[in-house]
């Protein structure tokens, strides 16, 4: 068997979107692979036919990311395929152009066309859809131009590019740019007709919809602001045939994770942050759609209802919930992994998937269940409701290249807290040898790590290190107050993060306390600036879209000023000492080990400002210091990245480590 090298990224495949014809017959989905050449990835809808068990590939442009089903056989999906409409598009104009195709096969035929970027498209007869679109107040409808018309409009609008007029917040948000008086607005779109009725105004913006099973009424999640937006939701029902819109919030303020039409009733989760603050977890209602009394299901319920297990092996969207017959289907994380569960009207909730892992994506169609896992330590594929292996697309990474399983213990925090870490060996383990070794810290806080197949990580086995993770306080999965860190930021997680860390030192009597290493991204790099301002024991560090100072990422980034608040339980109004002591920047010079820093110019959510001050700082006080700026990306750099930027990121991180750790 072979090592596994970074480049080995460019061959793995990613799944999603999994999603059932009408008469259950086939599963959609779409398969991701990456084109070093172009730089970027390629995206196919894939079909599984569930009644003979064979797997076929649909379509072949590379464009097609996601497709909803119009009937048993025809699937709807879009993209740029005609000459003339990548010239439209190269020249500004806002569009979306649908095509549909066939499960038999054949030629795709253009559908359809709409004025917008559309972000999810719903049918509900052969002539009727509904939209949620991009809307820009600022932008025209060139569907009702002529060519000359739409010259001078696009001539106007590109002199009108080198500026940006803001006037509310947030103004950016991460992997969408400037987000000013832009919403994602609902639509009903009449195709014979070419006609668009807006269900919402040009001020709401809808973070979720879903159609009842009659196609009579459109619920929704929305958040309506001007000036500022705050951390809050509504909820409304549409009634198509009437045109009338009603308010169904029960409590304010309330955040809506999602709402489902389930039978005669409405089963929505939520909070309403008064215990935990923004990360509270959502517990489930039940809605009188006639009588407007609100339910709660589950007032012992304590998890997350998404996945929150990490991974560098993942591509595309997928579902967070759906209803089927009597039950609302969902995910929760538990300690580290996530599972698939079902809760029915009277708030009984049961568990559907037993083994550990992450359960990235699912359909279900009449009770037959169907997901995307990372399970047994493989990268994604499609797996049954009996949890049984039914693709074999990353197969040949368990065969052909070597894989260092991860090792789980748990220990015991300074105040009894039972903990949960893992390392993983160097492949051609030598009990013998000493080994160098790196702490890699998640994202969030609020995430996990699991044992899930990490690129990362696996890399660095093969490099010969030994990889220490863990899930301290503040992670997800153990419930509220494990996750509640807010005003602590630095201290309890810290410590946890150091006492595994000795943990393992202790039980591993071969790994060389003189050779650490620590990297980590977003809140992980918030915590390798932290810990090397408080700790000389790593002599090398990677810090990731890190946060350096609280004080400007509050006023700078598409979240600061509401998830400092929340967070550090301060503004640089009330607090501004508070928010300096949590800022690893104040403790720059203490630092003595040598740091790169890797940021993207358009990580909006981890301002490009963060990294270089703790940057300077470090290259002010004498010490070893490099930085690494990837243009055109964002956040998501080491899971979406494009192809050749994410083996560079890691090469650059890899290289770091030989240096001072070899």
């Amino acid at each position: 068997m072979k090592k596994l090298v970074i480049s080995d990224l460019l061959k793995f495949t990613f799944l999603s979107g999994l999603s059932f014809s009408p008469d259950g017959r086939f599963l959609g989905f779409v398969v991701h692979k990456m084109d070093e050449e172009e730089n970027k990835y390629l995206s196919n809808i894939w079909l599984y036919n569930v009644e003979n068990g064979k797997t076929f590939q649909l379509t072949s442009f590379g464009q097609e990311s996601s497709f909803i089903w119009l009937d048993d056989e025809m699937i709807l999906f879009s993209e740029i395929r005609d000459e003339k409409d990548k010239k439209r598009r190269e020249n500004g104009e806002i569009f979306t152009v649908f095509y549909k195709i066939n499960v038999n096969g054949g030629e795709a035929q253009k559908a359809f066309e709409v004025p917008f970027f559309v972000r999810k498209i719903e049918k509900l007869d052969d002539d009727s859809f509904v939209l949620l679109v991009t809307y820009d107040k600022k932008m025209p409808d060139f569907s009702k131009m002529d060519e000359n018309e739409k010259r001078e409009t696009l001539k106007r609008i590109k002199e009108e590019e080198d500026y940006e007029v803001l006037d509310e917040i947030p103004f950016w948000f991460n992997g969408s740019g400037f987000t000013n008086k832009k919403r994602a607005r609902l639509y009903l779109f009449n195709v014979k007709e070419k006609s668009f009725t807006p269900i919402t105004d040009e001020l709401t913006n809808v973070g979720h919809f879903n159609v009842d099973e009659g196609k009579k009424k459109i619920l929704f999640v929305s958040n309506r602001y001007e000036n500022k937006m705050e951390i809050r939701s509504d909820l409304y029902v549409y009634d198509i045939g009437n045109k009338k819109l009603e308010k169904l919030t029960h409590e304010e303020p309330f955040r809506y994770t999602y709402a489902y039409f389930l039978e005669d009733s409405i089963i929505f989760a939520g909070s309403n942050m008064k215990n935990f603050g923004i990360n509270e977890n959502p517990k489930f209602y039940l809605l009188n759609p006639d009588t407007k009394e609100v339910k709660l299901l589950t007032p012992d319920f304590d998890l997350s209802v998404w996945n929150s297990v990490g991974t560098d092996c993942r591509f595309g969207s997928n579902k967070l919930a759906k209803v089927d017959g009597k039950f609302l289907y969902f995910i929760t994380t538990e300690w580290n992994s996530s599972y698939l569960n079902r809760i029915d009207k009277n708030g009984k909730i049961e568990r559907l998937t037993k083994k550990g892992g992450s359960i990235d994506g699912f359909d279900v169609k009449d009770g037959k269940i169907y997901f995307v896992g990372l399970k047994d330590y493989k990268l994604q594929e499609i797996y049954n409701h009996e949890e049984k292996q039914i693709t074999t697309f990353n197969e040949w990474v368990i065969k052909e290249r070597k894989i260092s399983k991860p090792e789980r213990f748990t220990f015991l925090a300074d105040d009894g807290t039972e903990l949960e870490g893992w390392i993983i060996k160097p492949v051609d383990f030598d009990e013998n040898k000493k080994y160098p070794a790196i702490l890699d810290i998640h994202g969030g806080p609020k995430t996990v790590y699991g044992e899930v197949f990490f690129h990362e990580m696996q890399v660095w086995a093969n490099e010969g290190y030994v990889v220490m993770f863990s899930n301290p306080r503040g992670s997800d999965g153990r419930g509220n107050k494990f996750a509640d860190i807010r005003g602590k930021y630095g201290t309890i997680d810290y410590e946890d993060l150091m006492k595994f860390v000795d943990e393992a030192l202790k039980r591993y009597p071969f790994i060389d306390e003189n050779r650490l290493g620590v990297t980590g991204g977003s809140y992980g790099g918030f915590m390798t600036n932290w810990i090397i301002g408080h700790t000389n024991r790593f002599k090398a560090a990677v810090s990731q879209r890190s946060i350096a100072n609280w004080i400007s990422k509050f006023g700078t980034t598409d979240i600061g000023y509401y998830f400092v608040e929340d967070q550090q339980s301060a503004t640089p109004w009330n607090d501004f000492e508070k928010l300096w002591w949590h800022s690893p920047m104040k403790y720059a010079d203490k630092v003595k080990t040598p740091t790169l820093f890797i940021h993207s110019d358009e990580d909006y959510r981890c301002w490009l400002p963060e990294g270089i001050q703790m940057f300077t700082s470090l290259k002010y006080f004498g010490v070893d210091a490099r930085l690494v700026i990837f243009k055109g990306e964002n956040h998501e750099l080491s899971r979406g990245g494009k192809p050749k930027h994410r083996m560079r990121r890691l090469k650059e991180i890899t290289d770091w480590f030989n240096k001072y750790l070899k």
